[in-house]
């Protein structure tokens, strides 16, 4: 072996300097390739506990003891069978199952509503007139160009017009203001007065109470209205309701003439009354006396 490793070390010395690096650079190349790693085997414990992940679509409070797989949560049991299967989809299973009754039933009335109100249409487009068809515009009558005369004429007439209205305007303002009051005259005013005129008018009716109608017993009322001047003299006397004898429609008109003049309005009155139209029921009663209502 001396004599080996001696002769060997002789060619290398001999051999150039660059087949001896290759040479050596080859023999470490060589041994490096020629080493191999191998991993430790499994423990028995390891092999018995191996975990698969799943994806789960509920979870529980607790931790599982012996867990089969790895999920996103805890999950202790679930599935509704005692089979040990696993869910192919992390989804919750969508139910075949009909719908409720209640559903149904509510489906179904909607439906018999919805006839029902088809059927209510039908009958009232079948008992609705047709509208009637728009009357055809009546022709229009062709314009006629206004003459110069007929210009003056519309002027003549609309100032004939406006002198007519003037008139009767001050015709109207100047007709007497009156004022119609009856037996129940609320304004103290007119109260006053009418109960004055008609004191003076019973005091002075019963100094002369119709001797024919004393005589032959005739007895009555009626309506009369009496307009008094605001000097107090009478302009007019009406009447209203005939008590269906001459005798006391007369009586009563000529007991009305006899009491006038009666006293000028006051001035409260007179500011805005012209004429004072009384209105009063007068009685002829079985006493032989005139009484006003």
């Amino acid at each position: 072996m001396p004599r080996l490793f001696t002769r060997l070390a002789a060619k290398v010395a001999s051999l150039p300097p660059i087949a001896v690096a290759m040479g050596a650079s080859a023999l470490l190349h060589g041994i490096v390739l020629s080493i191999h790693f191998v991993p430790p085997p499994p423990k028995p414990e390891q092999a018995r506990h191996a975990l698969e992940v799943v994806l789960v679509n509920a979870k529980s409070t607790t931790r599982p003891s012996k867990p089969q797989a790895l999920a996103q949560a805890n999950l202790d049991g679930g599935g509704n069978t005692e089979q040990k299967l696993r869910a192919s989809s992390p989804l919750p299973a969508l139910g075949t199952h009909d719908p409720q009754p209640e559903l149904r039933q509510r489906a179904q009335r909607v439906e018999e509503l919805e006839q029902e109100a088809a059927r209510l249409m039908a009958q009232v487009r079948a008992t609705t007139p047709r509208p009637a068809p728009a009357p055809t515009p009546a022709p229009v009558a062709p314009t006629v160009p206004v003459q110069g005369s007929d210009l003056i004429s519309q002027s003549l007439e609309l100032a004939r017009l406006q002198a007519q209205i003037e008139k009767d305007y001050q015709q109207y303002q100047a007709r007497p203001k009156r004022r119609f009051v009856g037996a129940r005259t609320e304004e103290y005013r007119f109260a006053q007065y009418v109960e004055d005129w008609r004191l003076k008018v019973e005091r002075i009716g019963n100094l002369n109470y119709p001797e024919e109608a004393r005589r032959k017993k005739i007895y009555g009322s009626l309506l009369l209205t009496v307009h008094i001047r605001s000097d107090g003299s009478v302009e007019k006397i009406d009447v209203d309701r005939s008590s269906g004898s001459p005798i006391l429609d007369e009586a009563a008109v000529r007991i009305v003439k006899l009491a006038a003049p009666f006293a000028p309005f006051p001035e409260n009155i007179r500011k805005d009354t012209d004429i004072l139209a009384i209105t009063r029921t007068w009685t002829f009663t079985r006493e032989d006396q005139l009484t006003s209502q």
